[in-house]
């Protein structure tokens, strides 16, 4: 999961680099040359982006350092954590959920990805195997208990001490 998260990192690294360095600069020049400034919506549009991916590669390059600083051998090795693989059931449905427990950035629902940070994530962090828990979403409270939990240390083959 780190790996992967790293990759996805590192190629909108590369992707926003490219765009600010090669083709921003084309698209600048190009509004330049249509003249008054103060008009120049394509200048202003160009420049707003620029804004952007200047603080979205700020962004990336934070989450870079941060991620290489997670310690595997720090990390919880039986609860609900950063990276955890989860299988959850609805206590009134009957209904089973996949999830994987990301980081903020990475949030993909059809892929079974939730943020650490969403009512799911923070409903089920620190929880076991076994555990009943009660997650409130934004549609109301729902009780479930944990079916199948293989944490982030578990995945990388770390052992429990």
């Amino acid at each position: 999961m780190l790996e992967e998260i790293r990759n996805k990192i590192e190629n909108e690294i590369v992707s926003l680099s490219t765009e600010l360095n090669v083709d921003l600069p084309k698209r600048i020049k190009i509004a330049l040359e249509h003249g008054d400034l103060r008009e120049n919506s394509e200048f202003k549009a160009a420049k707003e982006r620029q804004g952007f991916i200047e603080a979205r590669l700020n962004h990336l390059t934070t989450r870079m350092t941060e991620l290489s600083k997670i310690n595997i051998t720090d990390m919880v090795f039986d609860k609900v954590g950063f990276g955890s693989k989860v299988v959850i059931r609805d206590l009134d449905t009957g209904d089973d959920f996949n999830f994987t427990i990301t980081a903020g950035d990475f949030i993909d629902l059809d892929a079974g990805q939730v943020s650490l940070a969403s009512p799911i994530g923070q409903g089920l962090l620190g929880a076991s195997e076994g555990d009943e828990v009660t997650l409130r979403l934004p549609a109301g409270d729902r009780n479930y208990k944990v079916l199948e939990l293989l944490t982030l240390p578990q995945q990388m083959g770390a052992k429990k001490e």
